[in-house]
């Protein structure tokens, strides 16, 4: 499933392509590209929900604000998905102000969705990204978080 959402941001996201909007035939076009149907269904529901995350009115917790000095407790199941060295990037992108409360909360939402055995870092980047583009307002942090995402380290390392 993940590798259906990589392909379609990378394909018409992030090409700037004009986004195909019927059902049938993006399902045709993934079908063409190797992808099976049943993948291809939680994908665009997983896509369709990303959507549904802008309705405040079904999410409460994007209508309220983050007191200043808030923590964030994981629950078991999330610990279990996002990593420590996950969990630290979101902290860390909270603290540069990529991620409000709204946008860490639909990310963590969006990463409990993804049917996929292993997720990474690099995983959790490409799901900040996607949640981030479909936000309105937040294209600064989108664009903050593209040159994360791209930016190739300097100097030596160690």
């Amino acid at each position: 499933m993940f590798d259906i959402l990589m392909y379609l941001f990378e394909n018409y996201v992030h090409s700037e392509m004009e986004v195909v909007v019927d059902h049938d035939e993006l399902t045709d076009e993934l079908t063409r590209a190797g992808f099976h149907e049943q993948e291809i269904g939680k994908a665009l529901a997983w896509l369709e929900r990303l959507a549904d995350l802008q309705d405040s009115q079904d999410h409460p917790y994007l209508t309220q604000a983050a007191p200043v000095a808030s923590f964030r407790a994981y629950t078991p199941e999330e610990q279990a998905r996002l990593d420590v060295q996950c969990r630290g990037f979101l902290l860390y992108l909270e603290q540069i102000g990529v991620l409000d409360f709204a946008t860490r909360e639909m990310v963590i939402d969006r990463v409990m969705e993804l049917d996929t055995p292993q997720f990474m870092l690099e995983d959790l980047k490409w799901v900040i990204l996607m949640v981030l583009f479909n936000v309105p307002g937040h294209e600064d942090a989108y664009s903050q978080m593209e040159d994360l995402l791209f930016e190739e380290p300097e100097g030596l390392l160690h």
